[in-house]
């Protein structure tokens, strides 16, 4: 069995399960919580980065980051599960580099807060990446993607993205996207994975 080596609350491991949920993947792999801050957790050989999602194949192998782990996946489910073939491919692959974007951005003013003394913090970097959070918001709401027939990559990053901002944000993006909470509620009508991957709060 492969081994995912996550946390509940990352946005980029979320994708990989919801991923894994839809390609039918989810009984091979085991999920295994990784404590990126420790020296002592077996992560940092398994991914010299000591990032997270790490994946863990039979034979010892580790793949690294979200998007070559999908990409693995999608292979092993026969190819042109959640990453489109042809043309639609470009599409799924630029939704998905926007909602990765945005939550580095978000990541970023995470920790900051957590690892910085209030009085080291750097106004204008942090800023900065909430600027990026906003203009990736405004693109999004002025033209939510399309739930198409089949779900990709791109429509589980940004679902997995506005779940970050409401994770570690209190959903304050909520009061001016409109249509993105609904797109966001359509979403996850559709993909169960999404709420059983939800951080409790």
């Amino acid at each position: 069995m492969m081994i995912l080596r996550s946390a509940p609350a990352s946005p980029y491991g979320r994708k990989v399960k919801i991923c894994a949920a839809l390609m039918g993947l989810t009984d091979q792999i085991q999920i295994v919580v990784a404590d990126t801050n420790s020296p002592d957790d077996p992560l940092r050989n398994q991914n010299p980065l000591g990032k997270i999602p790490t994946l863990v194949l039979e034979d010892g192998t580790t793949l690294y980051d979200s998007r070559v782990i999908v990409e693995y996946l999608d292979f092993l489910a026969g190819g042109g599960k959640v990453l489109p073939r042809r043309t639609k491919r470009f599409a799924a692959l630029r939704l998905q580099a926007l909602a990765d974007g945005l939550c580095d951005a978000a990541l970023v003013q995470v920790y900051e807060a957590r690892w910085r003394e209030e009085d080291m913090r750097n106004a204008k970097w942090l800023e900065h990446q909430a600027g990026k959070v906003a203009r990736a918001l405004a693109a999004l709401e002025a033209d939510p993607p399309k739930l198409t027939k089949q779900l990709h990559v791109g429509h589980v990053m940004v679902a997995c993205a506005l779940g970050y901002l409401d994770l570690r944000f209190a959903g304050a993006w909520r009061k001016k996207h409109p249509k993105l909470r609904r797109w966001l509620d359509k979403f996850a009508a559709r993909v169960p994975a999404f709420e059983e991957t939800r951080v409790k709060s």
